[in-house]
């Protein structure tokens, strides 16, 4: 017996809205249900991740999932939570940003298999591409009142002076959803659409779409928009989106963003986007709450997403890189990150930058004289005889020693430490 969609969807707190009809529907039969995606970008970031996984949930518990890649939606712009209108694609960026989204599903759902519920990956655009106007209006425009449409709250806002008005092919975009959600249900029997809480006016025109064309029930299901607990935008950092590929975001930044979220926001993160059960998750948050600062809940998280997206061993450089700031890391681990981890680690810590030629020189002039690591000389000997300085996680023993070419990480860099907390980055060049 596979587990009930909408009781998991419940206690994870990822049902927002559900249509009266659907659970019935979703506990007769094997459903499918589809989602929406836009492929304005050729990675998927963060945000995508609640859909993706409500996908991954519908998959586990029996049910067919279809994910549509939004290409001609994607070619006007949805109204939906934006006060402006958005850049239009060519189809060629769309093909390319298509691929490269199905190979990141790929990682979460099964598309391959000749299971009864395998995954099905769409693109709207192919349907969409030979429909003349005229066909729509007369097809699709007659169904569907203009009073109906603007009853719909994204169209509202706008109207309403929010941004600067609604253009003819925005206002047609909840048109264009609803034919998607039609041409699923007749060409897959697809009798669910599921999508954030933003999404309901668009989805709801497609149910009232296949009421009025064909005289059948569809369904919709949606999840609440993801938030931070001070109520800021989920997934946003000061570099912008948290990417799934790492070309954009590497998997050491992408580790970091969830163990650094708050304990409030870790309690429900890791209930969204992870697959452990109930009681796993149950005991994680009393072992937090009883000891909080060891941030049981965010290490958890952390490890299972990074792993998820990325890999184990991913998952693991991450660990590693971590302990270099903040633990009693070795230097073979130092010795061990690619260049843009070590750049990532030591982002925020003073640099200096000397010339190639000046390697051979003391450790003590490179530290009083080609950088300002230390004020004095003297400072620094005095220093490194406490025992409190290191050379790419070294201890340094003689301050006379020589720095050569053999010292450099990745070569070409030295990282010296000052007592416990204190890091320095020298380039080379």
């Amino acid at each position: 017996m596979t587990k009930n969609f909408v009781e998991e969807l419940k206690w994870r707190g990822m049902i927002h809205t559900i249509m009266p009809g659907a659970e019935e529907q979703l506990s007769k039969e094997m459903t499918t249900a589809y989602l929406g995606i836009d492929p304005t970008a050729d990675s998927l970031h963060i945000g995508h991740l609640v859909g993706v996984m409500i996908l991954k949930h519908l998959q586990m518990c029996g049910h067919r999932p279809i994910a549509l890649i939004g290409g001609a939606t994607g070619m006007i712009g949805d109204p939906s939570g934006k006060s402006q209108e958005r850049n239009l694609l060519d189809e060629k960026t769309l093909r390319h940003n298509q691929e490269a989204i199905k190979k990141q599903l790929s990682k979460l759902l099964d598309f391959d298999s000749d299971a009864p519920n395998a995954a099905i990956l769409v693109n709207n655009y192919d349907w969409m591409k030979d429909v003349t106007f005229l066909d729509f209006a007369r097809e699709i425009g007659k169904l569907i009142t203009v009073n109906y449409m603007m009853a719909k709250d994204s169209v509202k806002k706008r109207f309403n002076g929010d941004g600067d008005g609604m253009s003819f092919t925005e206002f047609t975009y909840q048109l264009l959803q609803g034919n998607d959600f039609l041409h699923l249900y007749q060409a897959y029997n697809c009798k669910v659409q599921l999508g954030g809480s933003d999404q309901w006016g668009n989805i709801t025109t497609g149910t009232e779409l296949i009421r009025r064309k064909l005289d059948k029930e569809a369904y919709a299901i949606t999840c609440p928009l993801i938030t931070k607990a001070d109520g800021t935008k989920f997934g946003k950092t000061e570099s912008g989106n948290v990417w799934l590929d790492p070309r954009y975001t590497s998997p050491y930044k992408f580790y970091q963003f969830w163990i650094n979220v708050s304990d409030e926001d870790a309690k429900r993160y890791i209930k969204i986007f992870t697959l452990l059960d109930k009681e796993t998750i149950d005991r994680l948050t009393a072992e937090h709450e009883a000891a909080p600062h060891l941030r049981i809940l965010q290490k958890a998280l952390a490890k299972e997403i990074t792993t998820m997206i990325h890999s184990e061993e991913e998952y693991e450089k991450a660990v590693e890189a971590s302990q270099i700031l903040f633990g009693g890391a070795t230097s073979e681990a130092l010795r061990r990150l690619d260049e843009q981890t070590l750049l990532q680690v030591f982002e925020g810590v003073p640099q200096f930058t000397v010339s190639r030629s000046d390697l051979g020189c003391t450790f003590v002039d490179l530290c009083a004289e080609k950088t300002q690591i230390f004020p004095s000389k003297g400072e620094c000997r005095k220093m490194v005889q406490g025992g409190g300085v290191s050379l790419d996680k070294e201890k340094v023993t003689d301050p006379m020693r020589t720095v050569t070419e053999a010292d450099l990480i990745a070569g070409k860099y030295l990282l010296v430490q000052k007592g416990k907390k204190n890091y320095y980055l020298v380039t080379v060049e």
